[in-house]
């Protein structure tokens, strides 16, 4: 027998399973629509990066060949990313600074660092007590370009080939070598102990800053970055005698390389690559990796790295992660081979 309710109606048993019925669509509604938002999060939060401006640490000062190729890459970044990309230079300590302050930033995807294999491998060789791990403090992004260096001397230095600099070297016991980036330090001591010479390192800030020193042969040779070389090599301000890398330069095809010029094994090249703090979401790296690799396919950037002694890069995140451990290995038989001790 159905119960009377206060108000005189019978809680039937169709009208009880008629409330649970209103009662149970109202829970499936409900939960329907809480699903549906915690499963559109991620696509939300990927849709709305970027929505202000990203800043991009660079550990070179303005000019210097680093600065061009960041200034390049954030400005082709911008324009697929639809918000200003605002590049900061931090200078100091080799780099150090720069990679410091992008391993503390928060991993939000708008710091972005722009630094070479000579940081993000080599620095852990050269440098006791680094405050943040190259590997563990960061997520490779893309691989951005690769930059040929090159052994040059004074424009009206009688010296031609690498076999003359290097007697000329072991004649002077007041030798003088400029340098200013890890990579022109081990290619460089790397050459000295191949070819048993003795040579004092002199440290400039930016290319820049050392090619009056290199013009008039205040020092000897440098092994310069290709970004700023080749622009004062096609001006006459500085001689070419050989590329670091293994194979040769297209843009100077007369210049043999080192291994040509009888140092073995010598294949030594700044590669460039995009990094974000540990913990940046996957959603905004793989944003990112997408957008790089679209702007080092682009003919635009071939022309550009091609004057500037480079060449772009076409590998992602994992691809970069990859590189950055192999290069780790190579700096840490190099520096032993050029018998530098950490500072």
């Amino acid at each position: 027998m159905p119960k009377r309710l206060s108000n005189g109606a019978y809680n039937s048993p169709a009208r009880r399973y008629k409330k649970r019925g209103i009662s149970m669509r109202i829970a499936v509604t409900a939960l329907a629509l809480v699903s549906g938002l915690l499963c559109s999060l991620p696509a939300q939060a990927q849709s709305t990066y970027p929505d202000r401006a990203i800043h991009v640490l660079v550990g070179f000062p303005p000019g210097s060949g680093a600065d061009i190729l960041a200034r390049y890459f954030s400005r082709k970044l911008s324009e697929v990313a639809g918000k200003p990309v605002i590049v900061e230079n931090k200078p100091g300590a080799t780099s150090n600074i720069a990679v410091g302050l992008a391993a503390k930033a928060k991993p939000d995807g708008y710091t972005v660092l722009y630094s070479a294999n000579s940081n993000m491998a080599g620095n852990r060789f050269l440098f006791k007590d680094l405050p943040f791990d190259t590997v563990k403090d960061f997520i490779p992004v893309a691989q951005l370009s690769e930059t040929t260096f090159i052994t040059v001397v004074a424009p009206g230095s009688p010296l031609k080939t690498v076999a003359d600099l290097t007697a000329a070297l072991k004649a002077n016991p007041k030798a003088k070598f400029a340098f200013t980036n890890q990579i022109g330090l081990l290619s460089t001591e790397v050459y000295k102990a191949a070819g048993g010479i003795t040579a004092v390192a002199v440290n400039y800030r930016t290319a820049a800053d050392a090619l009056p020193d290199v013009q008039t042969g205040t020092v000897d040779f440098m092994i310069i970055d290709g970004t700023f070389g080749m622009g004062q090599i096609k001006a006459g301000r500085i001689k070419p005698l050989a590329v670091t890398t293994a194979a040769r330069l297209p843009s100077l095809p007369d210049v043999p390389t080192m291994q040509q010029a009888g140092i073995a094994d010598y294949d030594y090249a700044s590669w460039w690559a995009a990094w974000l703090p540990k913990g940046a979401p996957p959603e905004v790296v793989a944003k990112l990796e997408g957008w790089f690799l679209h702007i080092t396919a682009l003919p635009e950037t071939r022309e550009f790295l091609a004057a500037t002694a480079g060449t772009p890069l076409k590998g992602g995140s994992e691809a970069t992660r990859a590189r950055q451990l192999a290069e780790i290995e190579k700096w840490a038989s190099a520096v032993k081979i050029a018998g530098i001790v950490p500072q």
